[in-house]
């Protein structure tokens, strides 16, 4: 699809640009191929972390919310009300920096308790979105990429569990677990994603780790290994009831969840600036960065009433801009709005909780790996004097430290335990609170 076949290099810098509508479409769905999987997958994990069937109707639920609301939140920062949105392509998607804090609330409290806790940390992520620019230097790269790589290091055991058949106590008792019938199909993924992305260019570039999936799960049909059962039941359309889970408040829970909203922020604003710079050159505004985080924590709390999950900008469609040149706010609202039309029918929810969990673990080896990397390049920007050494071995050895061995804060009361052993959150704080207070010079 030629540059001119679309509009003129400054048409295509300008936001309210309106691209014609056959190529909209297009590329609407590009921006939805390369997040699709990064937003369904935090869904899956939660559900197993709440013990819900692998492919079972709360799987499907979540699934089917996660697309439902990643859509809405897109329109709202793509369309906007009022001071809401930042009126730019930014791709919603659900976030993957909540789910270490996430499991742990859902092992100790429940759906109720973290749906309370995502409710009222998106109302106090949407009022970020006033003060933001004065604590945007909480978090320079150090401190950036320093939280980043301890969500990847955090979840890349779940990659492996999933890879080899589950991560659910009784799934990893299984005989089976481990063997070459689970691991042969994530490898299937694996190889098959890497060709894509190594040896094809545009869509199916962008798209390899869901083409890697997809191929994936065809072996798993042909090896008898894709329950179709769940698919037959699930309804064709289906709109969603408030509070499916039902809605608790717990202090220790919302203050997990506020806190890894600051990181949420951060990010979001990360992202607007790179669209801006990436897409149209300039710097992105002060009503750009607020009305972009608004959307953020406002999108988030709506979600937690209908059982979603929070959600943030997706940075993979950030280089998608960079790499098309398009900045057309209208092509992404292509996509939220393909995105809300698949929430509402459970069948394409159910279609993808079928898929085996070593295919899935196939796919999340590679985009948990892919977190690490990026947080390994934010980091290489970073000046390792001794104090910045410091603070990254401090929070580091206490953040993941203590979530592998979580039986030393046994004497704590449950609810301190639970952030204590998260393994995000007491390195976030670590992080931060060290930079702020360690003189620069300090060496």
């Amino acid at each position: 699809m030629s540059e001119q076949s679309i509009g003129t290099t400054d048409q295509l810098k300008d936001p309210d640009y309106e691209v014609p509508m056959v190529p909209r479409i297009a590329l609407g769905l590009q921006h939805v191929l390369a997040m699709f999987v990064s937003n369904v997958t935090p869904s899956i994990i939660i559900a197993g972390a709440a013990g819900f069937a692998f492919g079972g109707e709360d799987m499907v639920f979540l699934i089917q919310m996660a697309m439902l609301f990643s859509g809405i939140a897109t329109l709202f920062q793509t369309i906007g009300f009022g001071a809401v949105g930042a009126r730019l392509p930014v791709m919603q998607g659900t976030s993957f920096a909540f789910v270490p804090i996430m499991i742990s609330i859902v092992k100790a409290g429940g759906m109720a308790s973290l749906m309370g806790a995502i409710v009222i940390a998106g109302l106090f992520h949407t009022l970020l979105g006033f003060i933001i620019g004065k604590i945007r230097h909480w978090f320079p790269p150090l401190v950036s990429g320093m939280i980043i790589l301890a969500i990847g290091l955090y979840l890349l055991p779940v990659g492996i569990k999933y890879a080899a058949g589950g991560a659910a106590e009784f799934q990893m008792n299984a005989p089976e677990w481990g063997d070459i019938s689970k691991w042969g199909l994530a490898l299937v993924v694996i190889f098959v994603a890497l060709g894509f992305k190594f040896f094809t260019k545009g869509i199916a570039s962008s798209a390899a780790i869901l083409l890697g999936l997809i191929a994936g799960y065809l072996v798993g049909i042909f090896t008898g290994a894709v329950n179709f059962g769940g698919i037959a039941k699930a309804e064709w359309f289906a709109i969603p009831t408030p509070f499916k889970y039902g809605i608790e408040f717990s202090a220790v829970a919302i203050i997990g969840m506020c806190l890894i909203s600051i990181v949420s922020a951060i990010e979001t604003v990360g992202d607007i600036s790179a669209i801006a710079k990436g897409g149209a050159g300039r710097e992105a505004t002060d009503r750009e960065l607020k009305g972009g985080t608004l959307a953020d924590g406002l999108g988030s709390a709506v979600a937690g009433v209908f059982g979603g999950l929070p959600n943030t900008s997706f940075s993979q469609n950030v280089g998608l801009i960079s790499m098309t040149g398009v900045m057309s706010r209208g092509v992404v609202t292509v996509s939220g709005i393909f995105l809300i039309i698949c929430g509402f029918i459970p069948k394409i929810g159910a279609i993808i909780s079928a898929m085996p969990i070593s295919v899935l673990g196939g796919g999340v080896i590679l985009m948990f790996g892919m977190v690490v990397s990026a947080s390994i390049n934010m980091l290489s920007d970073v000046n390792w004097s001794r104090r910045n050494m410091l603070i990254l071995a401090t929070s580091l050895s206490f953040g993941l430290g203590l979530q592998a061995v979580p039986k030393s804060m046994q004497h704590l009361p449950d609810s301190i335990e639970m952030l204590m052993t998260s393994g995000l959150l007491p390195v976030a704080v670590l992080a931060v609170v060290m930079n702020l207070l360690l003189p620069e010079d300090a060496d």
